[in-house]
């Protein structure tokens, strides 16, 4: 792979990091207008909201397949324009079945758009030698963030959720495209298929089956880290409103603090990687994560909470891109299956988090339920050594040599 190629590659998986990530804002922060607009009721609405990951747990399993035949790049090339018009077709529809049809199809295809995006990204990674998983992510906050704000003018200017979504296909669907013809898979030198363009370029013959057994402290931790996502994205709003006694104005802000601090985090967090390692980098990540969730739990008032909450995006902000590059590290000629396989855990986790949390907070407390997903998270410190070993650190005098020399 050429230097070009390869940071051209980067630039472009960067852009589709964020266009998902403000797809999926989009369609979030939008959901009690769509329960309006499709008269859905309170009992049915979380039977469509379990739908979508579901299904991503399947597109995220037939990835998996498909790229033993295919690169992921075209996996995610055909994935991101139907991940787009599926938000299109929630906004067109007036019927319940045109909702579950678009639901559907954005469900499954966001399952193979997440898993293909995290493989080529564990691909490009490795051949850098160095972190740069963080930053990818980094994208998709930053996209998250664009998106909730773009939902926020829709609401505040009571449009209509076709009039909220299409323009924002309109300029993301041809960006996606164009950005799409600079994919770039990678793997190193000495283990790659030198298979013409059109084939299988840049794959690993011979690849070894995935073991799960291996693979699982991992999938566990990829679970608990999006419990606690879920439980901030889910619950902190009611949280500090009803337990905190804060307004409803401030209820918002646990949220955007949680999302601004998750962007930040990651937008240096391949620095650290470089510098300290990944074990290092997860291991404070999770203490962080973890004095979050003890800080909210305990917190007197509305803006100790808040501060709990910022805690929180910035330790759970490095667990996920870091877990994923931590599978590419443990099956070198798997990669591929690996992610696909741990990329289900993380719709494990969102399905699990916030019915999980409800529920002991309604059976027992909120302070209580909080405390739940801080000792899942605390796991983590348990698997820290499978994120890599001291000799295979990324950069910063740590690294190993780098497979090609590129920016």
């Amino acid at each position: 792979m050429t230097d070009a190629r390869a940071r051209h590659g980067r630039t472009s998986l960067a852009l589709s990091f964020f266009v998902q990530g403000v797809t999926f804002a989009l369609l979030v922060t939008r959901i009690p207008a769509i329960q309006d607009h499709y008269g859905i009721s309170d009992a049915l609405l979380p039977a469509f909201l379990a739908a979508v990951p579901v299904l991503a747990g399947v597109g995220s399993v037939v990835t998996e397949q498909l790229v033993a035949r295919a690169r992921p790049a075209v996996v995610l090339r055909c994935a991101q324009p139907v991940v787009l018009l599926s938000l299109l077709g929630v906004g067109a529809g007036d019927d319940v079945w045109q909702l579950a049809l678009s639901l559907g199809a954005f469900g499954l295809a966001v399952g193979a758009l997440d898993a293909s995006m995290n493989m080529l990204g564990v691909s490009l990674q490795r051949a850098y030698g160095r972190s740069i998983m963080l930053g990818f992510h980094a994208a998709y906050s930053l996209g998250g963030i664009a998106g909730a704000s773009l939902a926020w003018v829709g609401a505040h200017g009571d449009l209509s959720l076709l009039v909220s979504y299409a323009p924002v296909v309109v300029v993301l669907l041809p960006a996606a495209l164009a950005g799409s013809r600079w994919y770039a898979d990678a793997v190193p030198d000495d283990t790659r298929d030198d298979t013409p363009d059109g084939g299988s370029e840049g794959r690993i013959p011979g690849s070894k089956p995935v073991v799960f057994r291996l693979l699982l402290p991992l999938c566990l931790v990829m679970a608990f880290a999006y419990i606690g996502d879920s439980t901030v994205s889910n619950w902190s709003a009611k949280y500090l409103q009803d337990v905190l006694g804060g307004s409803e104005e401030l209820a918002t802000v646990p949220y955007n603090a949680y999302m601004v601090t998750t962007l930040l985090g990651r937008a240096v967090g391949d620095l650290g990687v470089r510098r300290f390692g990944a074990v290092a980098v997860v291991r404070c990540g999770t203490v962080l994560a973890v004095a979050g969730f003890a800080v909210v739990a305990v917190a007197p008032g509305a803006w100790l909470g808040i501060l709990g909450f910022t805690l929180l995006g910035l330790g759970l902000c490095v667990i996920v891109p870091q877990t994923f590059a931590a599978a590419g590290r443990l099956f070198p000629s798997g990669s591929d299956a690996a992610v696909a396989r741990l990329n289900i855990f993380n719709y494990v986790g969102f399905l699990v988090g916030s019915p999980l949390v409800g529920a002991l907070g309604d059976a027992w407390s909120y302070r209580g339920a909080m405390l739940v997903p801080m000792v899942m998270v605390a796991v983590t410190l348990v698997y820290a050594r499978s994120f890599g070993t001291e000799q295979d650190r990324y950069g910063g005098g740590h690294g190993r040599p780098r497979t090609v020399d590129v920016g």
